[in-house]
């Protein structure tokens, strides 16, 4: 019994050992990878915004001059995200936010919403959603030329009555036979549009992410 105790012990503390080995090895992977990381990150963010924000709209470091947005139900959110601000020549040009429109035909659509000062929109991005294949695919900037229509629309030009797609009354083309994905984008972009001529000053003038946590 006495030598099958030993076994036991010696087991443990080799697991132990192996446990404790193996942490070390993860912390250390991370920290000599976590810059690299962020790097990937930060590109991967840029590219999408670039998507939605023409770059000759802002000279700053725009994935630094973020500011973090509680959970808005006009951007139909409910979690904290982020709101990039361009800026052209130290002066605000273009804010780039997160909204959800929660009623696509199978469930929510991300979308990422560039607005410029003026109220104008700069452009509209799919960031992701689970529209069935074939039918939802027109959204995507990548397979379609759908999402470009908002380019340059705003509250006045077309005014509120015609945030519709067409078949509703309004001045937005849809696919035939699937209407309830972009009835759903289009509320979601004329809601942002809402939001940002409601709070897009109080949005410039709050402190960045970094400022936030010192």
């Amino acid at each position: 019994m006495i030598t099958a105790a030993k076994n036991s012990i010696r087991t443990a503390l080799t697991l132990i050992a192996f446990t404790v080995l193996g942490t070390g090895l993860l912390a250390y992977t991370f920290e000599i990878t976590k810059d690299n990381i962020a790097k990937s990150e930060e590109q991967a963010k840029l590219a999408l915004i670039n998507q939605a924000l023409p770059n000759a709209l802002y000279d700053n470091a725009i994935v630094n001059d973020v500011t973090m947005l509680p959970p808005t139900p006009e951007l139909g959110t409910t979690r904290p995200t982020a709101a990039y601000r361009a800026r052209l020549n130290g002066a605000p040009s273009a804010l780039v936010l997160e909204a959800i429109a929660p009623d696509g035909y199978s469930g929510k659509i991300t979308l990422l919403i560039a607005i410029r000062t003026n109220g104008e929109l700069a452009g509209v991005r799919v960031v992701s959603h689970i529209e069935t294949p074939g039918l939802g695919d027109y959204i995507d900037a990548a397979k379609s030329d759908w999402i470009k229509q908002f380019d340059h629309a705003s509250l006045v030009q077309p005014d509120s009555r015609a945030w519709k797609v067409k078949k509703d009354g309004g001045n937005f083309d849809y696919m035939t036979g699937a209407t309830i994905t972009p009835r759903a984008v289009v509320k979601a972009v004329h809601k942002a549009l809402r939001y940002y001529e409601q709070h897009g000053s109080e949005i410039f003038a709050r402190p960045t992410l970094t400022e936030e946590r010192t």
